[in-house]
């Protein structure tokens, strides 16, 4: 096992990772920019690292200043947390040449798992179902178009090297294929400094249902079964839920086996998930592979009693996983609602401000992950991502009321500050939600006021 983790990572991320080293008896060293307020970290860290200015360019996205962090304080393993260098094989190979474990899959691995277009292919040779589409980066503008035609309208033009809901752009008749597809190479280019795309058909009335994986380095790998994250704006996840719903036990076990099968065909290690699309008619295909912890784990650590973040050390520092595919029991549901501090009357746009008053929820089978407090300031350089609000509950409809019931409590305030809660609690009142038979089409219609359709109500 290590001695020392730095976390290259912030905010309730890194409270959280911080947790999981504390139990495991880690030294445990914190990094923070010079706009973030580090009175929240220290408390959960044995020592912390000024790693540069505000713009995460220049501090978390820095691997220099990381690396040199940990050396510097003695670190002997990097925890990356979501976002930033998480899924950065460059990182990962960073780490390895300083003599640092990167508590994550291969570098390798994440290589080409994080190019969308070579992760079909890879998942195509494992015999996994994939969506009709480019089998291989189109070179231009009139192949690809040739292919969104054989293909079908609408189609989904993404970025080979997407991710975060970044790139992609939905295309629903051939007069705007051409524009579309010049703009989704330059997101592309801007965001990911890679201007390759690709095509695949777009399913209208889809959901997006995911399931965890965890893999040893003896190659033995399990799931701990699925969630739903349908509930999106912008292709970004806003509630999810364990395990997803409306799936019947076939349904949900031939995900499983896929998620797995195809973990392992491509030699992931670590903690990561599967995604998958389902269609109307319950047919699932996959579409990407995240190589590292999720926003949403703790859903599944509610329903499995599995502390994820602690599994996943575990495996980076070699030894095996601490359970089987038979210890795992899914009881219950449970939801998770990320309380964001965005405006959603105004296109969900960021807020940022001071948080006079912060009052989160408790009570029964009610988790919240945060790092802010009354006097927390949040600025223009980061996720707006403020808490996690995660519930448990024996039934769905329990876990419903119980969700809301804590978004009711949660007081949040400050000089124009605005969060998702009063949007959540929408959500959690709807008749398509309560049905469980919702898809990625719910936030759109409730922000534009129409009610499910007919046949979708409970």
């Amino acid at each position: 096992m290590f001695r020392k983790v730095l976390i290259a990572n912030r905010g309730e991320i890194a409270v959280r990772v911080a947790r999981a080293c504390r139990e495991l008896n880690l030294a445990v060293v914190g990094v923070h920019s010079t706009a973030d307020d580090v009175e929240a970290l220290r408390r959960h860290v044995d020592e912390t690292v000024c790693i540069g200015p505000g713009p995460a360019g220049r501090s978390y996205r820095n691997a220099a200043a990381l690396v040199e962090a940990a050396r510097r304080t003695g670190a002997d393993a990097v925890h990356p947390g979501y976002g930033f260098l998480s899924e950065d094989p460059d990182f990962a190979e960073i780490c390895a040449a300083n003599d640092l474990v990167f508590i994550g899959a291969p570098a390798q691995v994440m290589a080409c798992l994080g190019d969308k277009s070579t992760a079909r292919t890879l998942m195509r040779e494992a015999g996994l179902p994939l969506l009709p589409g480019s089998r291989e980066v189109p070179g231009d503008v009139d192949e690809a178009a040739r292919l969104a035609a054989t293909v079908g309208y609408p189609v989904i033009i993404k970025a080979a090297a997407g991710g975060g809901g970044n790139g992609m752009t939905v295309v629903r008749e051939p007069g705007g294929f051409a524009r579309a597809f010049a703009e989704t190479r330059a997101v592309a280019r801007a965001v990911f400094g890679d201007d390759r795309v690709y095509v695949e058909r777009y399913l209208e009335r889809a959901r997006h249902v995911e399931v965890q994986v965890l893999v040893d380095e003896q190659g033995t790998g399990i799931h701990l079964g699925t969630r739903e994250c349908s509930v999106q704006r912008r292709h970004q996840k806003l509630l999810e839920e364990a395990p997803a719903p409306g799936l019947d036990p076939q349904q949900a076990a031939a995900i499983a086996r896929d998620a797995v099968h195809g973990a392992l065909a491509t030699g992931f290690r670590g903690a990561g998930t599967v995604e998958f699309l389902v269609d109307a008619d319950g047919r699932h295909y996959f579409m990407e592979i995240n190589c590292r912890i999720q926003v949403e784990h703790p859903a599944t650590e509610m329903v499995t009693g599995c502390d994820i973040v602690r599994e996943q050390v575990r495996v980076a520092a070699g030894l095996p996983l601490g359970l089987t595919q038979q210890d795992v029991q899914i009881r219950g549901t449970a939801l998770e609602c990320r309380v964001n501090v965005e405006d959603p009357a105004n296109d969900f746009r960021p807020t940022p401000g001071r948080i006079e008053r912060f009052l989160p929820p408790g009570g029964p089978f009610t988790r919240v992950d945060t790092h802010a407090w009354p006097g927390y300031v949040v600025g223009p350089h980061y996720d707006s991502l403020l808490a996690k609000v995660i519930v448990w509950a024996p039934r769905r409809d329990e876990a419903i009321a119980r969700a809301d019931r804590a978004l009711a409590e949660f007081e949040v305030a400050g000089p124009g500050v605005r969060t998702t809660i009063p949007f959540l609690r929408r959500v959690l009142a709807d008749e398509e939600f309560a049905s469980g038979r919702y898809a990625t089409s719910l936030v759109d219609r409730l922000l534009a006021g129409t009610p499910p359709e007919p046949g979708r109500r409970r």
